[in-house]
Parts: structure tokens; sequence; C-alpha cells
């Protein structure tokens, strides 16, 4: 047979293999979804995708065989249980084609009980798209149904930022060519951080598929990219995983979620636990639960599963009831009708900083409430002005202990930081920073300049940390202090010191910098040269068995740091201790002693 006769077969009698690759939050640590991957009967000339839809293309029964997948995707979804969202591949040809039959996608859903909210319509970038109004129409349809949108293949079509400023996605996924050997390409890392920040701006989710070594994704993790996709993760399967394995993460060794907020409370403390309405629940019906408790501004509607789909407001629901035809037009329809179908829906266990991140993203009315979910299952509601209230008393916690020159984290709040990964068992490093000559520098040059100098040396500290796993915290004076959680330290100790050397030369006269110092009066009186501004760094990696708090930690820091200062141009000691010191006893040598 053709091929064509081939795919004629295929599309009669349905047989199309639906595998499944798991997109990973790798900041918490779960599965964000499942991207659905159609396949040719086994064996057949067709089981390749790419030969089975070029076919289908040039037979132009490509609507007909992404309806079929489709129908598969959805079927096999719900039959495995899996969790999170299920993302489908649709082509912007068939979105677009007059003959692709409209409404199927919601019929799928009601057939196989997956709420719409669960699904995630990707639209690949690779075809070029003539009427792109109406593919905004199409998607503007898809949306109204409480599907999610995300645009495949960024980066490797026609349209690029065009379309994803056109279409507002949910979603990006980075084309392959951007993730491989990210790590050994700073073209590619600079494109990254570019998306990352286009992403941040727009208040939508990243998610890098193709990944295939271990160094790509520290690096797209360390750049703030948290779903992840790619055979180094999970290969598709007909049988996806449901979970990402602590044995997997140890073998990844992903360093978790990053934030300078170390003590942030989770949502889950905030949770009211009140009672959802079905989907099926008839508009008069809720009307009357809210009639019964004018306490109640909103009410959590869910699936059969128990999942939330979405959420209903006292306020829409009395305007439409208030109407001259509204009770007659929607009391016994559903309510899901008239419920906000994209709510949204937060882990109980996601902290407040996150929470707070997703919340100034969208545009959110203070009287509204978000909804708190339990491994997927809907747990209860956290009202809005509740959690802008404990961020805010939160960062005014923090901001009471930050350092008032430089607003980094005082010693609090490096303290907690300290504590919070002995606690938690987790291994780090710790660096002690420290500026040498500053005292002569600060007399010649003028308070001033010592503050900007200062300033300076916590800019550099960041942004050489910004791509990293670190907690930056400022002692006080020319003192900071560094937490690394990855295994970068001693390199970005270095980066730190190369960048302050050059950036600080800008803070003295031509003169100082060619005769690479100054002639100055110490505390005798004396006249000695000064060389230029340097620094001095004593690196630590504690052993968690025997450090027991933050000030053995800080000591053994403490005691490295001055180790490095014995050196008289700029200096990195690794401090090979990682126990503190036992404590000195002097003994009495005789009796008459101890008298």
């Amino acid at each position: 047979m053709s091929e064509q006769q081939v795919l004629h077969s295929i599309i009669e009698k349905g047989e199309i293999q639906t595998v499944f690759q798991p997109i990973f939050d790798i900041a918490k640590k779960q599965i964000l979804g499942y991207e659905a991957l159609s396949r040719g009967p086994k064996g057949s000339v067709l089981e390749s995708p790419d030969r089975l839809f070029t076919t289908a293309n040039e037979a132009e029964k490509l609507s007909e065989l992404e309806l079929l997948c489709r129908d598969s995707a959805i079927k096999h979804f719900v039959a495995l249980d899996l969790p999170g969202k299920l993302f489908i591949n649709v082509s912007p040809v068939t979105l677009l084609d007059p003959h692709h039959p409209r409404g199927k996608t919601l019929h799928l859903l009601d057939k196989y009980g997956l709420s719409a909210n669960r699904v995630v319509i990707e639209v690949t970038e690779q075809d070029k798209v003539d009427d792109g109004f109406l593919l905004l129409k199409t998607i503007a349809h898809y949306r109204e149904l409480g599907l999610s949108i995300a645009i495949d293949d960024l980066g490797a079509g026609y349209s690029g930022l065009k379309q994803w400023s056109e279409l507002c996605p949910d979603f990006v996924k980075l084309d392959r060519y951007f993730v491989d050997h990210c790590d050994q390409s700073i073209v590619k890392r600079e494109f990254l951080k570019t998306i990352i920040e286009l992403a941040k701006a727009t208040g939508t989710a990243v998610i890098a598929e193709g990944i295939e070594r271990s160094e790509e994704l520290r690096l797209l993790e360390s750049l703030g990219i948290a779903h992840a996709q790619g055979f180094l993760l999970e290969r598709p399967s007909n049988k996806p995983s449901k979970a990402l394995h602590d044995n997997r993460l140890s073998q990844l060794n992903l360093a978790g979620p990053k934030s300078t907020l170390q003590t942030s409370m989770v949502i889950g403390n905030l949770v009211l636990k009140q009672q959802a309405i079905a989907s099926y629940t008839k508009c008069k019906d809720a009307h009357h639960v809210f009639e019964q408790d004018k306490r109640v501004v909103s009410l959590a509607v869910v699936n059969e599963f128990g999942q939330p789909i979405g959420l209903l407001h006292r306020d829409q629901l009395t305007e439409v009831f208030a109407g001259p035809y509204g009770h007659a037009l929607f009391a016994k329809k559903a309510v899901t009708e008239l419920m906000d179908k994209q709510p949204l829906i937060v882990d109980e266990n996601d902290k407040l900083d996150v929470v707070s991140h997703q919340i100034t993203e969208h545009e959110f009315d203070i009287r509204r409430h978000i909804i708190v979910t339990r491994h997927s299952s809907y747990l209860g509601l956290a009202p809005l002005r509740d959690i802008l209230k404990h961020i805010t008393e939160e960062k005014i916690r923090h901001a009471q202990h930050a350092n008032p020159l430089t607003m980094l984290p005082g010693n609090v709040a490096i303290n907690e930081a300290i504590e919070h990964r002995l606690r938690s068992q987790n291994d780090f490093s710790l660096a002690y920073v420290d500026l040498n000559h500053f005292k002569q520098f600060n007399d010649l040059y003028g308070y001033a300049s010592g503050d900007s100098v200062i300033k300076l040396l916590a800019d550099v500290t960041v942004q050489v940390c910004a791509a990293s796993q670190c907690f930056v915290g400022h002692i006080g004076g020319d003192d900071f202090m560094v937490v690394f959680d990855g295994d970068d330290a001693e390199l970005l100790c270095h980066q730190i010191i190369e960048q302050f050397e050059t950036q600080s030369k800008a803070f003295f006269t031509p003169e100082h910098v060619k005769s690479g110092g100054y002639w100055a009066t110490n505390r005798e009186g004396q006249k000695q040269f000064v060389p230029l501004l340097t620094l001095s760094i004593g690196l630590v990696r504690p052993d968690l068995e025997f450090c027991q708090n933050s000030h053995q930690v800080a000591a053994l820091a403490t005691d490295a740091k001055k180790e490095a200062k014995r050196y008289r141009n700029s200096y990195l000691f690794v401090c090979n201790r990682r126990k503190p010191s036992a404590p000195v006893v002097r003994l009495a040598k005789s009796t008459q002693e101890m008298v």
C-alpha cells in the first residue's frame, strides 16, 4: 500500500498510538503536565510522527488526523489518571481550516470527563500563518472554553516575538536549538536571559524542551526557568511517571527553588476550608448558597474528581440576576456558564513570595480569592487581602533588618538563611567578603565615595550570583556574606574579585590607577604606600554533622577571611577545615596556681 492508503486506513480504524512525555516543574519538584505525542501503528511506514503528519498534510487530511490524535490523547490521559495538565499539539493550519469541525474539543472533554482548565493547546510556531486575525479569533475561542495556550518551538519559526505579543500565551516552549549545549554558548545563554525577562513582563511561563544533558538543566534552573522537558528527565512513554522521584532528583543534582526570603510562609497556612460546589450546580442553587451566608463572596467550582475548574463570584451572579431577564435566562443553567474559568490556582506548599509574584503578574480584584489545592484536589480558598497583608508584614520584617545602605538582608536574615540549611541538612558553602585598604580610601576620597564603593561591591556580588543558587547578605560596613547552594562557589568568588577590581578603578584618579596605589598617613603618623582596593574572601563548606548553629558556621568563615587578609592582593582562601574549633580550656599547672 502507498503511504496515503496507509494513512486512510489509520484514520478510518483509529490506529493511533499516544505516548506522553512529562513536563517537570523543577522549582516545585513536581509534574506540571504531559505533552501528548502521536505515532502511527508500530511497524508501519507511517510509524514516525514526521512521516505521518507530512503525509496527512500532502493528502489534505491534517484536520482528520489531528482530531483523531486529540481524541486518543484525552482518552488515554484520563484512563491513566495522570496529574497536572495535558498539552496537545495543534497546527495553525488546522485551526484555520474552514472544514475543521467546531466544538469537537469541548465534546471530547465532556465525553471523557476532563476539565478544560487542565488542557493546554500548543500552537507550533513553525507553520506560516497568513490570516493572523483569524488565528487570534480562534485562540480567543479556545480561551473562552477555559483552555490555556502555549506557543511551541519559540524561536524556530516565522513570526517569533510578534506571535508571542499577539497571542499572549500562558506558556512558551523554547526551541530545542537554544537548549542544546546552552551551557557552552554565551549567545544562547543571553537569548535565554532575554526570554526570561520577557516572560516575567508578560506573565508567561517558560518551558525548556529537548533537555538531554545535566549541564543544560542546571544552567536553565540557575537562570530561573522552572519548567523542563526532555530525554534527560524522561522519555515519552505510554505509561509515564506520575512524580519526580527523590532518587532522580539527587542524580540530577537539582538545587531547588531560589528565594532570598528563606522563611517565607506557605500559602496553606492562610486557607479557609470553605465548601465547593459541583460543576453541574444550577445558578439558582448557587445564588441560594450566597444568600444563606452573606460572608461568602466566592465559591470554588470542582469537577467530579474534586479538582477545581473555576471560581464563582457573588457580585457577578447578583449582577446577572438583577437584570430584567437574568433570572429567567440563567437560573437553570450550570454555574460553569458564569464562573471565572481561569482563576489563580496554587498548591498549599507554595511559598507566599512565589504566590505574590503570580498575583502581581495578573490583574486581580482585591476582594477576590485564590484556590488552594492539595495534590491537585480542592483544599480551600485564600483571600487576596489576607495574602497581601501577610506578604507586606513579612517584607516589613525583612526591611527592618536590611542594611540601610545596600538594602541587602542583614545579620538576622543571614543567620536565618544558614540555620534554614542546617535544619534541612542541605549542603552549602559560605563566603565572607571583606574590602582591603578601605579605611585609607575612605579618609582620602571621603565618606560619599566610600559608600559608593560599598554599594558597588554589593551590586557586583548580587549580579555575579544572580544566575546561581545564592543568598547575599550585608553584615555591615564593608563586610558581606554569601551563601552558595551550588557547586560553583569558588568560580563565583573569583568572578566577584575580578569584576570588583575592574569596576572599582573608576573611583580613583588616573594617577593613582597608573601608580597602582597612593601615599597616605597611617595611624602612627607615618607615610606608607596604599594599594588600590582589593578583596579578601574566606570560603568554607561546613560539615552539617558537626556544625550545630549559624554562629559556628560564621566563625569558620571569619577564620578563613582572616587567612585571606594575610595576602597583599585580592585573595580567595578556601578553608579545608569544616568543623567548629574545639573549645580551648587552660588547665592549672599546680595547686598554687589554682589559689
